[in-house]
């Protein structure tokens, strides 16, 4: 295994850990409107992002600065962020007064399969066997920990449009990154989810899409923004870049297996059988996917590199 390979399976194992927590902390802030909550979340995290750009390019020897985003980069990258973010988050409100968590969590942990399926064939390349079973291993178990859930047609309907906006997340990403990197991918859909979703809640909570957040409230929507969107963004991108998106993709079955410990190490529960059963079926679905194709990504990074520009380095 070579140094990139490596970096990208830990920054993909990262990502995902990040984002599981997200179920514990959510409570934290679940009294505060959803929407604006979020728009505030990705409002911070852009601007953080953007500082971070500035350092890094004012640096002494840095790397030349990649050029601007074009047009058709900035349309690719609003349309990553109204269905990667913003229509993520309605879908995911949607559902959830229709349908369980469990089996929203249950339809998104689809996520491996589908990554594995279309995301070779964006690269043009045909789907790999192994990557394919890995996923479907990895999607039971993470199915399994979730514990599947019920729910209604109407509530399944919103839930597969949150399936669609997560791997319109990663895939829509993918053409994006050589030109321009992990943290300006991130900073520019970051920027421009947070109007998006600041629209979706006027139209659902009117003028009561912000205020000012409670001392508890405040510590949630941080950790939001620095954890799961600045650091989970750049990890999860950098990632792709290096793994693939059928590969990386593996390591969303992570997410669910990281609610539960967060669950847990907070105090509010402890793993069932099916946690951990689902824990181990991911964790064997990742290093199937993962082992067989040294020789296969050295051959494809000699063909079409994709790694992201020098001066998003360090």
């Amino acid at each position: 295994m070579d140094t990139g390979t490596g970096r990208g399976m830990i920054g993909a194992g990262t990502a995902m850990f990040a984002v599981g927590t997200l179920t514990a902390i959510s409570a934290m802030i679940s009294a505060y409107p959803v929407f604006g909550g979020q728009a505030l979340r990705y409002a911070v995290a852009a601007a953080i992002l953007f500082a971070v750009i500035a350092l890094i390019d004012r640096r002494p020897g840095a790397a030349p600065v990649p050029p601007r985003p074009s047009l058709r980069d900035l349309a690719l990258l609003a349309a990553l962020a109204a269905t990667g973010l913003a229509a993520f988050n309605v879908c995911i409100v949607a559902a959830t007064e229709d349908t369980s968590p469990a089996t929203i969590g249950t339809v998104i942990a689809t996520v491996p399969v589908a990554l594995a399926l279309v995301g070779p064939l964006l690269e043009r390349r045909r789907p790999a066997p192994p990557v394919v079973l890995a996923a479907c291993v990895v999607t039971a178990g993470a199915a399994l920990a979730n514990g599947l859930g019920s729910g209604t047609v109407r509530g399944l309907l919103p839930a597969l449009g949150a399936l669609g906006g997560e791997v319109c997340f990663s895939l829509m990403a993918v053409p994006l990154l050589p030109k321009l990197g992990p943290l300006r991918v991130s900073a520019w859909s970051s920027a421009l989810a947070a109007p998006m979703l600041l629209v979706a809640g006027l139209v659902a909570d009117g003028r009561a899409v912000l205020r000012v957040p409670t001392g508890a409230e405040l510590a949630g929507l941080a950790y939001l923004s620095v954890v799961v969107t600045t650091g989970a963004f750049l990890l999860w991108y950098d990632a792709l870049g290096r793994l693939g998106a059928d590969r990386a993709g593996l390591f969303a079955g992570v997410v669910p297996i990281s609610a539960v410990i967060t669950t847990v190490a907070l105090g509010l529960g402890s793993p069932a059988p099916a946690d951990l059963a689902g824990a181990a079926l991911v964790a064997a679905g990742v290093v199937a996917g993962l082992r067989p194709r040294a020789h296969r990504d050295r051959v494809r990074r000699r063909g079409r590199p994709m790694g992201r520009p020098a001066s998003d380095a360090g």
